[in-house]
């Protein structure tokens, strides 16, 4: 039987891509008991019940990193999103969302990023 962690871990790997989940877990001795508490619980108790599926879930982690001005966590979400089956239209009309209520220097910031990560995947797509 899998454990609540291992279920988290696979989630957490799935939605923010294998490479960054595995390097940011070992990147040093003190890291790694910080990256197992958020493993356990954003990934453990955020993101494995059923009630949402993982598209809502990052559109709404979008929203929250975007309305939040943390730049880092939303180019990683986004990409998260597009993961999940996101579109282009899913993800603009979040952000342009949040331009409203959180402010527009973070909405510009964050669309601005999101076109980066929507470029990465139609080029890896084409690939």
């Amino acid at each position: 039987m899998e454990s609540k962690f291992d279920k988290a871990l696979e989630v957490r790997r799935k939605v923010l891509g294998t490479d960054y989940v595995n390097a940011v877990m070992v990147r040093s001795d003190f890291i790694a008991p910080f990256q197992e508490f958020v493993t356990n619980f954003a990934w453990g108790e955020g993101w494995v019940d059923e009630a949402l599926d993982l598209k809502t879930r990052s559109l709404i982690t979008v929203a929250i990193v975007t309305s939040l001005g943390q730049l880092e966590e939303v180019k990683l979400h986004v990409a998260g999103a597009i993961r999940n089956g996101a579109t282009a239209a899913e993800l603009g009309a979040v952000i342009k969302h949040c331009a409203i209520y959180a402010g527009i220097a973070r909405g510009v910031a964050a669309m601005n990023i999101a076109d980066v990560e929507l470029a990465k995947a139609r080029e890896a797509k084409d690939k």
